[in-house]
């Protein structure tokens, strides 16, 4: 009910991916108006298509915390509650970012050994392949044993929803967005996730800059989600750009108009490669539970694509894999510090 067209995507969405993917949605929110929109769709009666109500809805403009602990009776809440009790795989919603993610941890809960959860991006690279960025919103401020949660549950996650889908070794390089390659370079917060990572078990190739989002030089990329959300938005705003300054350019004479006839199926997938809703949404790492979060814009493309995903990630059991490796690494992490409190520090005289 969120979204900024709803609950008109959310329903067309639901019906594709019902129709192509053979799941059983749940469309939640308030019931008169999801009829309405379903009695414009006969060939949904057929589906197996449920209504859930729910009497109130977070808006996009409102304060994330305070809005979850005034509506308790949201679709959001609902809908996690659905996946809380076992009625639901899976959890979407293109509505309020940060309401999502507080009302995911307030019903779901965090998996042990997270502090916070975080949003995991895709974004397609010149390899034609991808590589996924998180955190892209969900946490602004983050210390770097938050980083060091992120790399740890975007490794797993691109290991086991990618790594076989691009022919990838089942070893994904884990990159930190920094503003430059060498370790000294970043703030304080790169330089002391830095020390960190360096010493997970897991193949740290070291910072990584903006241009390596779409290289495909790194198969993940760690940052706080400020700093991912604005490299988010840069990038679907570039992406648009480039979209119309290539349409009003094939456009401009007859000669280019009939050169895109010719290579209009290379065109298309160019479009296809960079178009967002191809890739549906970001799934909340670190929750009991599976929740995806799409944009606010999305279409019914999108939503058909978040549900797939969400449906993906409930079959994989990602969250068991994300559980054993923060522990393993807990146990590590521990025993770096224990080492590294035994060395004798160097004596300084004056």
């Amino acid at each position: 009910m969120g979204s900024d067209r709803a609950p008109k995507p959310e329903v067309e969405g639901a019906i594709l991916a019902a129709r192509h993917y053979g799941v059983r949605i749940l469309l939640v929110g308030k019931e008169d108006l999801i009829r309405a929109e379903t009695a414009m769709h006969p060939a949904a009666q057929q589906l197996p298509i449920e209504i859930v109500h729910a009497s109130e809805v977070i808006g996009m403009q409102e304060k994330a915390a305070q809005a979850v602990k005034q509506k308790r009776d949201s679709s959001m809440r609902v809908g996690l509650r659905l996946v809380r009790e076992k009625r639901a795989a899976g959890f979407v919603s293109a509505g309020n970012t940060g309401a999502a993610m507080v009302t995911a941890k307030l019903v779901l809960g965090v998996l042990p050994g997270v502090d916070r959860p975080a949003l995991a991006a895709v974004f397609p690279t010149a390899a034609s392949t991808a590589s996924i960025m998180l955190d892209v919103g969900a946490n602004v401020d983050c210390k770097p044993h938050n980083l060091q949660q992120f790399a740890i549950m975007g490794e797993i996650y691109f290991r086991t929803m990618f790594a076989e889908r691009f022919a990838k070794a089942d070893c994904p390089r884990v990159g930190l967005l920094s503003i430059g390659e060498e370790e000294t370079k970043g703030n304080e917060l790169t330089r002391e996730t830095f020390k960190i990572l360096k010493t997970m078990p897991m193949n740290f190739i070291g910072n990584v800059e903006g241009r390596d989002l779409y290289n495909g030089h790194v198969d993940v990329i760690v940052c706080d989600g400020f700093v991912g959300n604005v490299a988010l938005k840069i990038s679907e705003g570039l992406v648009d750009t480039v979209r119309a300054l290539l349409k009003e350019s094939l456009q401009a004479t007859i000669t280019r108009q009939m050169g895109y006839l010719l290579a209009r199926r290379a065109f298309q997938d160019f479009k296809k490669r960079l178009d967002y809703s191809e890739y549906g949404g970001a799934p909340l790492l670190g929750i009991k539970g599976v929740a995806i979060v799409s944009h606010g814009s999305s279409n019914s493309l999108a939503i058909k694509n978040a549900i797939r995903v969400a449906a993906e990630f409930a079959r994989t059991n990602l969250n068991t894999k994300i559980e054993e490796q923060l522990q393993i690494a807990g146990h590590a992490l521990g025993h770096a510090n224990q080492a590294a409190a035994r060395e004798p520090h160097p004596s300084i005289s004056g």
